[in-house]
């Protein structure tokens, strides 16, 4: 079959965060995924998230903050793992493998703090780890060779066949091999800037430097204000990490927009524009999505998965939109100006 053109628009970043609204709330959350004894090794994923109010008047206030260190196995197994705040229950998680597994045993351990940053990050620890080991193509030519003969089962797909996993793998796309796993040489990637705008550098938890070695990083924002009697959500996504040119690449970058009603927690309007993603296919899966419209928001950590399965939904826009999930319990902290 014929692949579909690529889109200019998949292959440029929407650059820093914008400048924080009066009367929003910003929610932060970044992944580290560092390799201290090399590629195929155990690594250690250094997660941090922040809600922070911007109130009509005044300084910003910051409401929550929430970070972990996990170590995990190179089949994405959950070695160790402490985090703040703590829980009772969190140990229950070690020997926990990421995916579906991990996102049950976390609803069922630790399901009183949804809604919390640290659930959005623990939420977050699948598909970070599932996209973190791409860094490693930036670094190593010869790295698919290496992964191959590294004697390591991929942890995607059915290991590692990804055929109609997505709507970016569907059957005859460009991103797959004849066997069915991931055309890594053909995929497309971005360099980069920074995500803290220099006109706002609070609208950014601390970032820790990364340079000089394979790393990654998962980063999302959430904004959420009040206009025009609805709740408008502005969200962005990228997973990301140095080169050895010392400047940064890209493989995925969406940019989310969304009205919601207030009363019943109902997605009135989605807008999804697809930013930075890997293969020609990918793009698609952006105007799929639209068939979350009219569904509620606080379900999403299941509804999306349901709605959006295989080749109808884009796995990291999946968790894009997953996240939304959390902002009623945001809502909950959003200032009228009355309240000023």
């Amino acid at each position: 079959m014929n692949a579909p053109q690529q889109f200019p628009f998949a292959q440029a970043s929407a650059g820093p965060a914008p400048l924080r609204r009066p009367g929003s709330i910003r929610r932060t959350t970044s992944i580290d995924s560092d390799w201290p004894d090399g590629f195929g090794k155990a690594w250690i994923m250094t997660g941090a998230a922040r809600d922070l109010l911007t109130p009509f008047n005044g300084d910003a206030v910051e409401l929550a903050k929430a970070d972990y260190r996990i170590r995990t196995s190179p089949m994405r197994e959950i070695l160790e793992i402490a985090a703040t705040p703590d829980h009772p229950r969190l140990q229950e998680l070690v020997g926990v493998r990421a995916g579906g597994a991990s996102r049950r045993a976390l609803e069922a351990t630790l399901g009183d703090i949804q809604g919390t940053a640290l659930f959005q990050l623990l939420d977050d620890f699948a598909g970070a780890s599932l996209v973190a080991g791409w860094i490693w193509s930036r670094w190593t030519e010869d790295w698919q060779k290496r992964v191959s003969g590294s004697g390591q089962k991929s942890t995607a797909g059915n290991k590692g066949r990804m055929v109609n996993v997505c709507t970016g793998f569907t059957e005859g796309a460009s991103s797959l091999l004849e066997d069915g796993s991931v055309d890594h040489p053909n995929q497309s990637s971005t360099e980069v800037g920074s995500l803290v705008n220099p006109d706002d550098p609070m609208g950014w938890h601390a970032l820790a430097e990364q340079q000089g070695r394979p790393m990654a990083r998962r980063a999302r924002r959430i904004d959420i204000w009040r206009a025009e009697g609805v709740i408008k959500v502005d969200a962005g996504f990228q997973d990301s990490g140095p080169n050895p040119q010392g400047t940064r690449t890209a493989i995925h970058e969406y940019r989310v927009y969304a009205e919601i009603d207030e009363a019943n927690d109902t997605l009135l309007s989605l807008q999804v524009l697809p930013l930075i993603l890997p293969f020609r296919e990918c793009p698609g899966a952006a105007m799929k999505a639209a068939r979350m419209v009219g569904q509620n928001v606080a379900g999403f950590r299941h509804t999306v998965l349901d709605t959006l399965a295989g080749t109808l939904g884009c796995t990291h826009l999946n968790d894009v939109l997953r996240a939304l999930a959390d902002v009623p319990a945001l809502v909950r902290a959003l200032p009228t100006p009355s309240d000023e």
